[in-house]
């Protein structure tokens, strides 16, 4: 086989496609954000940046960065081994306290990435609990997916946010097995949020244990910030709760927290915990200090909702075609591969916005899209600028408006 023909011809496809993925060259600039230099062709340039998931602007932060900085003159750049192998530092010690204080869990646990987090979570109850049935939303984050197939456990996929669904299909099951219903929080792509009380309601009802993954809440939603399972009350009702630190937080890594007995299982049989080596110990002292300022600055959540709430209502009185989110994610329909990404690079090229279009696979096709994340750092010159390009690209381009 001519292997690296077949590399060249499927990559030649997603060209074809409209589908290839380009990184942007940036460079964040700290006190600066959202500003960032953009090296691109031979060249570079200030430009904004509204695609972010650092969305409350954390990771350029003072006391964040000052964290960081005085753990790595006091312990080092790396934490020297896994955690059970002279890696555990005592920030991590503190990060796991603060987290578990945070989501008013008994324990935490944190790994190297949101990612690694549920896949080894999921994976690992999954291989771990005899004849285990996991329940799955529809459009659960590919992290979860595959740590519910590679637990092999008995996988069932109800419909996007559908209750009765799920509540039909666990009746269907064996009412002995032991079960779990797995969900986000806030998705991701469209910007939606779970029913979570009422799925919990369904959980109980066939006494499943419930797994949310909080990563693109964490930080931005209750008084104290720890996700909307705080926000809607249902924190105690929820058995796992997954987030990451990588997001609003800022820096780097995933967490679950829960009971102490559980915390302990995973840590004891998790495979992507026990052999990855832990995380550099500036990085644990960052995250805690960002948490930290989140819990007692609700005054950030506000300002970040509000700079969300504007900009949908500013894009669809323009006509510009803007899913049905409810949270903070912004995302402009644009419905094309390759005119996801002519947008995408209009922008960037005419008007120093930078927007990442996202094309299948992480969104279907037909729905490819232009992801917009405004943060409390996004001011209203910024604000007028994205929306007055978007409508002249969505003009010259000939994009489909709203009905």
């Amino acid at each position: 086989m001519d292997f690296e023909q077949f590399f060249a011809d499927r990559i030649g496809g997603l060209h074809r496609e409209g589908r290839y993925r380009i990184f942007a060259d940036l460079e964040r600039q700290a006190g600066a954000f959202p500003i960032a230099k953009n090296y691109r062709n031979g060249s570079e340039q200030d430009v904004t940046v509204w695609c972010s998931n650092d969305y409350l602007g954390m990771g350029q932060h003072p006391a964040v960065i000052e964290a960081m900085v005085a753990a790595a003159r006091k312990c080092g750049a790396g934490a020297g081994g896994t955690r059970n192998i002279s890696g555990t530092n005592h920030y991590h010690v503190l990060l796991e306290r603060e987290l578990a204080r945070w989501t008013k869990k008994e324990a935490a646990l944190i790994f190297t990435s949101g990612y690694v987090s549920n896949q080894t979570t999921l994976g690992t109850l999954g291989n771990q609990i005899p004849n285990l049935h996991i329940y799955s939303d529809a459009l659960n984050h590919n992290s979860m997916i595959e740590g519910i197939r590679h637990s092999k456990a008995v996988k069932h996929i109800f419909r996007h946010n559908d209750v009765a669904h799920l509540d039909q299909l666990m009746s269907e099951a064996d009412p002995a097995a032991p079960k779990m219903v797995a969900f986000e929080s806030v998705y991701s792509m469209d910007g939606d949020i779970a029913p979570m009380h009422d799925l919990c309601t369904v959980a109980e009802k066939h006494g499943a244990m419930t797994y949310c993954d909080e990563v693109h809440a964490v930080g931005m939603y209750g008084d104290c910030g720890s996700g909307v399972a705080e926000r809607d009350g249902v924190g105690d009702r929820i058995t796992i709760l997954q987030g990451t630190l990588a997001k609003a937080v800022g820096v780097i890594g995933g967490y679950i927290a829960g009971s102490a007995q559980m915390v302990d299982f995973v840590r004891s049989f998790g495979p992507g915990f026990i052999f990855s080596s832990a995380l550099p110990p500036p990085v644990a002292a960052a995250a805690l200090a960002s948490i930290k300022y989140l819990c007692e600055h609700n005054e950030i959540r506000v300002r970040h909702q509000e700079r969300a709430a504007t900009l949908k209502r500013r894009l669809r009185g323009l006509g510009i075609p803007v899913a049905p989110s409810v949270s903070h994610i912004v995302p402009v329909i644009v419905g094309d591969a390759s005119l996801c990404k002519q947008a995408s690079d209009e922008l960037l090229d005419h008007y120093k916005i930078y927007v990442q279009p996202i094309n299948y696979p992480t969104v279907p096709k037909g729905t490819e899209r232009l992801r917009i994340t405004p943060g409390p750092l996004h001011d209203d010159a910024m604000m007028d600028h994205l929306v007055d390009a978007l409508a002249t690209v969505w003009h010259s381009l000939g994009i489909r408006k709203a009905a």
